[in-house]
């Protein structure tokens, strides 16, 4: 059934997070905004299982964003959004994590109230949480981390604009979570030594967590890129450093595929 709308009650867009890649880890909310859509808008870090749940007559249009290949530039899907919405539809932007956690979201956000069009941002489970947990990393612990920093692999790398103050992250001393850097895992390490993080400090690199294929690298600031190498270990995967990576081995209950815990 088509939703028939006055041109005074435009369509709506929904920012959805699809949780970090077990389908299971989106929102009731996510849920049934993705099953009332008439279009759907993903990109590549959504688990395509979700695709599933929507109707028979949803457009379902791919807006891409695996590593290089850039499908649709983020002002095109801008444009996108609008289109649909002004169109009259309920339209789905589906993204893996959580929306405003490094997707992006709020630039759409920005775009959508410039045009005066309706939506609502749906939280998502977002990777920097969920899939240490998914390798039994608590990324807080009242014994060895009060805080943790969340910090894109992109940014602060290769010469961008902002000097990022490396020197301010060993200091706080907690847990550090880098999103989308394992290309860059060799500078991130040799950084976090230089500025005063020991050598011996523990890290995880988790690829695909929350999947059925994940993978845990295990090893400290001095040995993981070799392990990672060994593993041949490749994105997309999630950073860890911090003590409460000495926890994994005792709160491992996910069961992957794959042997876990390489390199230990």
């Amino acid at each position: 059934m088509h939703h028939h709308y006055s041109s005074s009650f435009p369509g709506r867009v929904y920012l959805v997070g699809a949780g970090p890649g077990d389908p299971g880890l989106i929102t009731v909310k996510g849920l049934a905004a993705l099953r009332n859509a008439d279009v759907v808008v993903y990109d590549y870090l959504a688990n395509p299982a979700l695709l599933q749940e929507v109707k028979e007559s949803t457009q379902k249009i791919y807006v891409g964003k695996s590593a290089g290949t850039h499908t649709l530039s983020q002002q095109e899907i801008n444009q996108l959004l609008v289109k649909h919405a002004r169109e009259g539809k309920i339209v789905v932007r589906l993204k893996g994590g959580d929306p405003f956690v490094f997707g992006r979201g709020g630039e759409e956000a920005e775009a959508l109230v410039e045009h005066g069009i309706c939506w609502e941002v749906i939280p998502g489970v977002t990777s920097a949480v969920a899939v240490p947990a998914y390798a039994g990393i608590p990324i807080t612990h009242r014994e060895y981390s009060s805080m943790f920093t969340v910090v894109t692999g992109n940014e602060g790398v290769k010469g961008s604009e902002t000097a990022f103050d490396w020197e301010a992250l060993v200091r706080l001393e907690g847990t550090l979570i880098f999103l989308m850097g394992v290309s860059k895992l060799s500078f991130i390490t040799q950084q976090l030594i230089q500025y005063g993080c020991s050598e011996s400090t523990p890290v995880a690199v988790i690829r695909w967590g929350s999947m059925p294929d994940q993978e845990t690298v295990i090893g400290t600031l001095s040995t993981i890129v070799e392990l990672v190498q060994q593993a041949q270990l490749k994105p997309p995967a999630v950073i860890v450093v911090g003590k409460v990576v000495q926890m994994a081995h005792q709160l491992q209950w996910f069961d992957p595929i794959n042997t876990s815990f390489i390199g230990r």
